[in-house]
């Protein structure tokens, strides 16, 4: 009888570990549900919050917190700079685009002279972000595109970047 409780005991604490296993595995399931989700809203609002400043110069002024006077077209034209470099951001966070994915991604949005113009514009706001930050590991990224193309730009009597693909070494290579 001795025998038979004491393996009672080592297949009910074996069930145990696995059903903490299982319990576990979809608790993490559900935290990586819920952060996609409140990701997704968030990104929501702020392309929402965007839309209207871009519809709007009065709420587009609220925005402006370049270091330079800029017109309102070109202000237009970097709010919607930025919803582009964060949607491509929100995509990677979500695990739909992995890092060298949004490399790529980030390169083809870095060929626009304007959007090169925007980042320049506000350097001064991922000043502020933690070197450790992934968003600041991500900025560092699109820095390098668009010294890159910047320099290929430069080099190039009309602008053209005819070889922009090759800008870049992807990350992890």
């Amino acid at each position: 009888m001795a025998t038979q409780n004491s393996g009672m005991r080592r297949l009910g604490s074996a069930t145990r570990a696995r059903l903490a296993v299982a319990v576990g595995a979809v608790v993490e399931r559900s935290t990586r549900q819920r952060r996609r989700t409140v990701l997704t809203e968030q990104h929501r609002l702020h392309f929402d919050l965007l839309c209207k400043a871009m519809d709007d110069p009065a709420l587009a002024a609220v925005l402006d917190t370049y270091e330079r006077e800029i017109p309102p077209e070109t202000q237009r034209q970097y709010l919607f700079a930025n919803a582009l470099y964060v949607n491509a951001l929100y995509f990677h966070r979500i695990g739909a685009l992995n890092l060298v994915e949004l490399h790529g991604h980030l390169r083809v949005i870095c060929r626009n002279r304007i959007f090169r113009e925007y980042w320049a514009a506000t350097q001064h706001h991922r000043e502020s972000l933690p070197d450790s930050s992934e968003e600041a590991a991500l900025g560092r990224m699109t820095e390098g595109l668009v010294q890159e193309l910047n320099n290929l730009a430069d080099d190039t009597d009309d602008g053209d970047l005819e070889e922009w693909w090759v800008v870049g070494q992807p990350p992890g290579e």
